[in-house]
């Protein structure tokens, strides 16, 4: 890593915590603790604005619609005052607020973690994709293949806070298994192809119950929750909600289910998963396609199929040698691929090479 300090503003738009909020979060503080001179900015009296950020300097900012001329008056305010090197911006709101002459710093690096709709990001100076479909999207699209750097998101080891959560007080008795599915209750998750799945497994494998927590929140919680009740799984289910601290749900588990859609971009409960060291049954979405091999790191079912993914699930409880294989290969991946020393030495030497 260089010794050079690089100072950074980081602009994110979001209203709530999702998986790219939380890799905002590790990244900003990732660059903190290497030295970087790193502020942030966050939308204005929403969940970012609340106190996440353990000494990060925090700028909260309106940030009304991605087309609000005092909106982007105030980020160019915001910018012109601090003086950062590089403005980082995640995701539409954010980009599309940030406008800064070309060839003169700041610059902005536009980082797009999916397939979005690309007429408000082209004023960037580069791009950073966190996959490789991703990079050849933004490529096929017109964008200039020399700005255009791929980086994947890195993993960091779970630090063990001291916090738990028992299996008692989520009613799961202590002989069951437990399988996980973190995520957003957003379509892409694919969480009505988890519940289908879960109707057509036994209610019992290995004479062990069958338990699925979903640990998140989102607009189709209702949707979903009626769907558990019509197919008559209630008594399988724990619906967690969003925890701002999931790691001891991982610990809780025996297992990480992840069935998402095809449009799902990279996916980062999959490191998850490996960094927590819990076998993985996910569907073949296309960012999985890039990380997994089969039978080796994971096991993985076709998406939107929930018997293919009933299959998966109840092959992978039966075998012990398999699911302790899938969590050593995990592991191994993470760390040659994932780790933050790897991902971060990538992305303060693309720094360093764009502020010259």
């Amino acid at each position: 890593m260089t010794s050079r300090q690089i100072h950074s503003l980081q602009l994110i738009g979001s209203k709530t915590f999702g998986g790219a909020e939380r890799w905002f979060q590790r990244f900003s503080f990732a660059l903190q603790e290497l030295g970087h001179h790193t502020e942030i900015g966050v939308r204005k009296g929403y969940e970012l604005d609340q106190d996440h950020w353990n000494g990060l300097t925090k700028y909260p900012l309106a940030l009304r619609t991605v087309w609000d001329p005092l909106s982007r008056l105030e980020v160019s305010r915001l910018i012109k005052r601090l003086k950062p090197e590089i403005v980082q911006t995640y995701m539409g709101r954010a980009t599309r607020l940030t406008r800064l002459h070309m060839g003169h710093q700041p610059l902005h690096v536009a980082r797009i973690g999916g397939y979005y709709k690309l007429d408000g990001y082209h004023h960037a100076h580069t791009w950073i994709g966190n996959t490789r479909g991703i990079c050849d999207y933004l490529v096929k699209s017109g964008f200039p293949a020399q700005r255009v750097h791929h980086i994947y998101n890195f993993y960091e080891t779970p630090v063990d806070t001291g916090e738990r959560v028992s299996r008692s007080e989520w009613r799961v008795p202590d002989d069951a298994w437990l399988l996980l599915t973190p995520g957003r209750l957003v379509p892409v998750k694919g969480h009505c192809h988890l519940l289908d799945a879960v109707s057509r497994l036994p209610s019992e494998i290995s004479g062990r119950p069958l338990y699925f927590m979903v640990l998140g929140d989102g607009p189709l919680q209702e949707t979903l929750m009626m769907q558990a009740s019509a197919l008559g799984i209630d008594n399988r289910l724990i619906w967690a909600g969003w925890q701002s601290n999931p790691i001891p749900f991982y610990h809780l588990s025996d297992m990480v289910v992840f069935p998402s859609r095809d449009e799902e971009t990279f996916g980062n409960v999959i490191l998850e998963a490996w960094a927590h060291e819990r076998p993985l049954v996910t569907t073949t979405f296309r960012g999985a396609r890039e990380i997994i091999i089969d039978g080796e790191n994971a096991v993985m079912a076709p998406c939107g199929k929930p018997a293919a993914l009933a299959q998966a699930i109840e092959r992978t409880l039966l075998d012990e040698v398999l699911m302790a294989s899938l969590v050593q290969e995990g592991q191994r991946e993470l760390a040659r691929m994932f780790s933050k020393s790897a991902i971060m030495s990538q992305y303060i030497d693309l720094y360093q090479q764009l502020i010259g």
